[in-house]
């Protein structure tokens, strides 16, 4: 049996960009839909500058709703480079508190994050200018 290193981390993250748009009528009343292209830079136990996400948003009431996403992340974790692509899912409330649940897509790892497995999580409040996350992996033990 292989072996494999397994770790909790913990770090933040800050969005360089968020250009979102609608899906049909832009004063469509809700349900509506809305596509969003997003650039984050992450630091911590995940460092990456300029990772490129996917977003599509469920308006459901107000600025209530939910959405699910796909971010692609090229960097390091816990100092070991290459990349890896995490699937989102969350919600956000009238307030603007967001919660987000994601979990690495099954043989996305590449270079040194080759099998990587594991996820995590954030809640971003509004005003906020950086969004702490957790999350846990493992990674087969380098040989």
């Amino acid at each position: 049996m292989s072996e494999s290193l397994s770790a909790s981390l913990t770090g933040e993250f800050t969005f360089a960009d968020w250009v979102e748009s609608p899906v049909g009528p832009a004063d469509a009343e809700p349900p509506r839909l809305a596509h969003a292209t997003v650039r984050n830079a992450f630091s911590g136990g995940i460092v990456a500058a300029d990772t490129r996400c996917e977003y599509t948003i469920a308006y459901t009431e107000g600025k209530t709703g939910r959405f699910v996403g796909l971010e692609l992340v090229t960097g390091e974790v816990d100092g070991r480079a290459g990349g890896f692509v995490l699937e989102e899912r969350g919600d956000f409330d009238e307030a603007g508190v967001v919660t987000c649940e994601f979990s690495v897509v099954p043989g996305s790892g590449s270079g040194a994050l080759a099998g990587l497995t594991g996820g995590g999580g954030f809640t971003h409040r509004p005003g906020e200018t950086s969004t702490p996350y957790h999350f846990s992996y493992e990674l087969p033990a380098e040989g």
